[in-house]
């Protein structure tokens, strides 16, 4: 019989990449890609995978408990990775309710259908701004998988509540659950309504980029690549009821960022304008992945000015990509 490994929120950006290194990478493996396909999820995404002997897409929505119980019933799933969710931070502010019914009801479908079918192991995908924030004037303090949980914003509450279904279900039920938390990625086929892209996508088109407050917030960027080799490791070496934080220790302000896509396209920096700061914004972020250094062996493999680099070299070789997936959410299809 061969593995099987269900992928929620497959046709996303992290999810997406994450089913193209396991469709490549195990291909004695059966790679189950469940999508609602809303603006943020497109199957363009995985169109280099869909002709992959190894590779299933599933359109379906995990708040659709009974689908999801028929599914778990038919197909008797080894894994399952949930990446499925709501996560841009600006859209949860101004619409609270579906983040609190993908990320949290979506994600307690999923582990009872975990427990009730008795999957190996049920890896939950996090976030590092469950934190909460750090101060800007203490670079030397790092979020650990011991910093309690203090979310900010509606979007880190839902992903912190998901996070403790998780911990209950494997402390009542010893559901044998792993969770990773991983700080801002970047790369190939992030939607573009997110920092790097939305700046990438303006500057060429010689629009206005909008930095909130003075720009000096601080992120930890993770190139999505590296993170998927962390989940696949946690996935097969990882230990039950235990958290891995996933960081790339490329901390940068968004100033910073946003300068240094200009200065790679060529494109003056008077294109940045600073707009009214976003409600509860973060100051910073910043993870220590020593954890999963030193007990999975897992290295970040690129360097923020190598990755941002080829990343903007793919979104000028992939405009017709990004061109569908804003033509989609702008039809709501």
């Amino acid at each position: 019989m061969k593995t099987k490994i269900l992928v929620t929120g497959g046709a996303g950006f992290i999810g997406g990449n994450f089913v193209h290194h396991m469709v490549e990478k195990y291909p004695e493996y059966l790679i189950y890609n469940l999508d609602a396909l809303t603006y943020a999820g497109n199957l363009e995404t995985c169109r280099v995978v869909e002709n992959k002997k190894n590779y299933r897409f599933i359109h379906a929505d995990i708040v659709d408990k009974d689908f999801i119980f028929d599914l778990f019933a038919k197909e008797n799933f080894d894994y399952v990775v949930n990446f499925a969710a709501e996560s841009h931070v600006d859209r949860s502010v101004t619409n609270p309710e579906i983040f609190t019914l993908t990320n949290i009801i979506g994600t307690q479908n999923l582990l009872e259908a975990a427990r009730k079918f008795g999957i190996k192991r049920f890896h939950q995908v996090s976030t590092d701004e469950v934190y909460g924030d750090l101060p800007l004037d203490k670079p030397e303090l790092l979020f650990t998988e011991s910093t309690p949980i203090n979310a900010s914003s509606p979007y880190s509450a839902s992903k912190a509540a998901a996070d403790m279904l998780c911990h209950a279900y494997f402390r009542t039920f010893d559901t044998p659950v792993t969770i990773s938390r991983c700080s801002n990625n970047y790369g190939p086929y992030h939607f573009p309504e997110k920092l790097i892209p939305l700046m990438i996508l303006k500057a060429l088109n010689n629009e206005s980029l909008p930095v909130y407050g003075n720009g000096e917030n601080v992120r930890d960027w993770l190139h999505v690549l590296d993170h998927c080799q962390a989940i696949d490791l946690i996935l097969h070496n990882g230990i039950d009821g235990e958290v891995y934080n996933v960081g790339g220790r490329n901390e940068r302000t968004n100033l910073d960022v946003v300068k240094t896509i200009l200065d790679a396209l060529g494109i003056s920096h008077d294109l940045i304008s600073y707009v009214k700061d976003r409600p509860g914004h973060d100051l910073r972020y910043g993870i220590d992945a020593t954890k999963l250094e030193t007990e999975l062996g897992w290295r970040a493999g690129y360097h923020f000015e190598t990755g941002i680099a080829q990343t903007i070299d793919w979104y000028l070789q992939n405009l017709e990509w990004c061109d569908d997936v804003l033509n989609k959410e702008e039809n709501n299809v």
